[in-house]
C-alpha cells in the first residue's frame, strides 16, 4: 500500500486555518494565555482512520509546543469509543485547532472507510477497486490518498497522467479508431482509455488497441461476454467496469472477471466519520 503523503498537505491545512480562524479566534481568548490543556479524541463508530498527518500539521502550525501521542496509524481501524490520539500543550491552540483538524480526520477517515467497505466486499475476487475524479474540491490528492489507507487503487489523478475517451471525444474525433490514433500521436507515455457503451464499441476498442476499455453500463451478461471476448485476444486489454455499482452490486460485477470496477461514490458521497474531542486544563 502507497501511503506517501501528497506534496499540497502543508497548503491544504494554510487554507482550511486562514478560513476558520481569519483575524484571529475571539471564543479562544477567553482562556488564559498561559493555560494548558489535554485533548482525547475518539471514535463515536467503526472506521478506518486516515488524516493524522494533517491533523499533526494543524497543530504545529498554530503552536509547535503542542504534541500529540497517536494511538493508531492511517490505514489502522477503531471502533466505537477507541482513543485515536491525545494532545498536550497551549489550551488555546488545541481550541482554535480542533475544528479545522477533526474536519480533517472526519472526512479522509470517512472517505478511506468507505473505500475499505467496497475493497472488502471484493475480497477474493481478484478484481481491483479504482477511484475517480469525482473529489470534493481542493481536496483531490488528500482524497486520493484516503483511498489508499482503505486499501483502493487511485485511478488518474487528474487530466495529465492518464488518457481516458469517452463519448464525446470520440464524436469530435469521429470514431473510437480516429480517437485512440489521436492520442497516440500525442506521445503523451500514459495509457490509454477508451470508454465503450455496447459490446460493437468494444470490439473498435480491441481494432484500435487501445490500453484499457471502461465499460459503462454493461448487464452482467454483457460484462461476462466482454471478459471472454477480451481474454481470447493476443494482447487482452485491461477492463474496468463502471456505472450502476453500490456495495450491493459489486461482488457480482467483480464476479464476471473483469480486471478494475471505478466507484465514484467512495470520494464523492463522503459521509464524515463521528469522532469526539473532548479538552481538559492541566492544574
Amino acid at each position: 500500500m502507497n501511503l506517501t503523503l501528497p506534496p499540497d498537505l502543508a497548503a491544504s491545512v494554510a487554507r482550511a486555518l486562514a478560513e476558520d480562524i481569519g483575524t484571529g479566534d475571539l471564543t479562544a481568548s477567553l482562556v488564559p494565555a498561559t493555560a494548558r490543556g489535554r485533548a482525547r479524541v475518539i471514535s463515536r463508530e467503526s472506521a478506518i482512520v486516515c488524516g493524522a498527518a494533517w491533523v499533526n500539521r494543524v497543530f504545529a502550525d498554530l503552536d509547535p509546543a503542542v504534541r500529540l501521542d497517536w494511538s493508531v496509524a492511517d490505514g489502522g481501524e477503531v471502533g466505537p469509543n477507541d482513543l485515536l490520539f491525545e494532545a498536550v500543550g497551549p489550551a488555546r491552540a488545541l481550541l482554535t485547532g480542533e475544528r479545522t483538524a477533526l474536519n480533517f480526520l472526519q472526512t479522509l477517515s470517512g472517505t478511506a472507510t468507505q473505500a475499505h467497505a467496497y475493497v472488502e466486499a471484493i475480497k477474493g475476487t481478484g478484481c481491483t477497486l479504482l477511484d475517480t475524479r469525482k473529489t470534493l474540491p481542493g481536496m483531490r490528492l488528500a482524497q486520493k490518498y484516503a483511498v489508499r489507507c482503505g486499501g483502493g487503487r487511485n485511478h488518474r489523478i487528474g487530466l495529465y497522467d492518464g488518457i481516458l475517451i469517452k463519448e464525446n471525444h470520440i464524436a469530435a474525433a469521429g470514431s473510437i479508431r480516429a480517437a485512440v490514433a489521436a492520442t497516440r500521436a500525442l506521445d503523451a507515455g500514459v495509457p490509454v482509455e477508451v470508454e465503450v457503451e455496447t459490446l460493437a464499441e468494444l470490439e473498435e476498442a480491441f481494432a484500435a488497441e487501445a490500453d484499457l476499455a471502461l465499460l459503462d453500463e454493461f448487464s452482467l451478461a454483457d460484462l461476462a461476454t466482454a471478459v471472454t471476448r477480451n481474454r481470447a485476444r493476443p494482447r487482452p486489454l485491461g477492463l474496468e467496469a463502471s456505472g450502476g455499482v453500490d456495495l450491493d452490486t459489486i461482488r457480482a460485477i467483480a464476479s464476471t472477471g473483469v480486471d478494475f470496477i471505478s466507484v465514484g461514490s467512495i470520494t464523492k458521497h463522503v459521509r464524515a466519520v463521528d469522532l469526539s474531542m473532548r479538552l481538559s486544563l492541566e492544574a
